[in-house]
């Protein structure tokens, strides 16, 4: 009878710590960039805090955040940043008005390029998509490493649309040229309901893209340009099998392979590529290949089942 509690008692012990590493996962944020950025990451309301709110990534540099289980929130970039005279810390784009580092609670001041997640989601699946819908201010793509499931794919914008930003929709501040720093979304810069799916725009058959979101939208095909723009917008991979890197500034070295179409004029949204327009509306695809985990968590699972199984058949 000992033999038997004390085999049960380990297998319930290594089969909740594989389940826990089943329903957390872990986001690498990178900086690609040739400045510095502040990662902002926000917890939604009724989930776990994740260890930090806000730190800096001077470029080339790394940092690996765990998530609990469950989480849902979102993680931007905050570029320009400084201390005031006051010792206030704030940023030119995304700052989230805490005046530390550390966000504490606060969101990104848009516009701001964001990574949203919804981990162990419905049907057991992770929800994430990158957001223009607040604006634009730094290039961010995100790559399941592992993952499983047909939708399960790189998705962001590649591309630094400040430059090319519309005169109407153009953030510039003082000491950073004509380019601008951000780029804002069409309801952010006019507040019209038509734009911002309010009021008798607040479904999908009355809110339609504007020639606005377009502009986002022919860059940057994989991100969300508005509202509801969820068809081409949203990815999920079954929950427990990918971790996620969110890279700002991507290169097509740091994605590692790349597959180049001048020639192709639709927008494919195909697994494993992230596509955009360029300015003479060519299409550029960069294929991202994304690794399969070499062996199943629901193998292990089984045979750790089957194990337990001849054990007490034998006792």
């Amino acid at each position: 009878m000992d033999t038997l509690l004390t085999v049960t008692s380990l297998l319930s012990l290594l089969l909740l710590s594989i389940t826990k590493g089943v329903v957390s996962s872990t986001f690498t944020i990178t900086n690609n960039c040739g400045y510095t950025v502040w990662p902002g990451l926000l917890s939604s309301a009724g989930t776990a805090p994740l260890e930090t709110t806000g730190f800096v990534l001077n470029p080339g540099e790394s940092r690996a955040v765990d998530s609990p289980a469950a989480w849902s929130g979102r993680i931007w970039g905050r570029t320009y940043c400084s201390n005031d005279a006051s010792g206030r810390f704030t940023c030119a784009t995304g700052d989230c008005g805490s005046g530390t580092v550390e966000c504490s609670g606060g969101g990104a001041d848009p516009p701001a390029s964001l990574a949203e997640f919804t981990l162990a989601g419905s049907g057991n699946n992770d929800f994430y998509d990158v957001s223009l819908v607040d604006g634009y201010n730094l290039p961010m793509v995100v790559i399941p490493q592992g993952g499983a499931g047909p939708n399960c794919a790189a998705t962001g914008c590649l591309v630094d649309l400040n430059a090319a930003c519309p005169t109407d929709l153009k953030v510039v501040t003082s000491g950073t040229g004509s380019d601008g720093v951000a780029c804002k979304s069409a309801c952010e810069a006019f507040q019209l309901p038509q734009y911002c799916c309010s009021g008798d725009y607040s479904n999908p058959s009355t809110c339609t893209p504007s020639s606005y979101s377009q502009f986002f939208k022919n860059k940057c095909p994989r991100a969300y340009s508005y509202a509801y723009d969820d068809a081409t917008s949203t990815f999920t991979c079954a929950t427990g099998t990918a971790a996620y890197q969110i890279t700002f500034c991507p290169s097509t070295s740091s994605l590692k392979s790349s597959n180049i179409n001048p020639t192709s004029t639709g927008l494919p949204l195909v697994n494993n590529s992230v596509v955009s327009l360029t300015g003479n509306g060519e299409a550029t695809s960069l294929a991202i290949k994304i690794n399969q985990p070499d062996i199943s968590i629901s193998v292990v699972l089984l045979t750790l089942i089957t194990f337990l199984s001849t054990v007490l058949h034998e006792l």
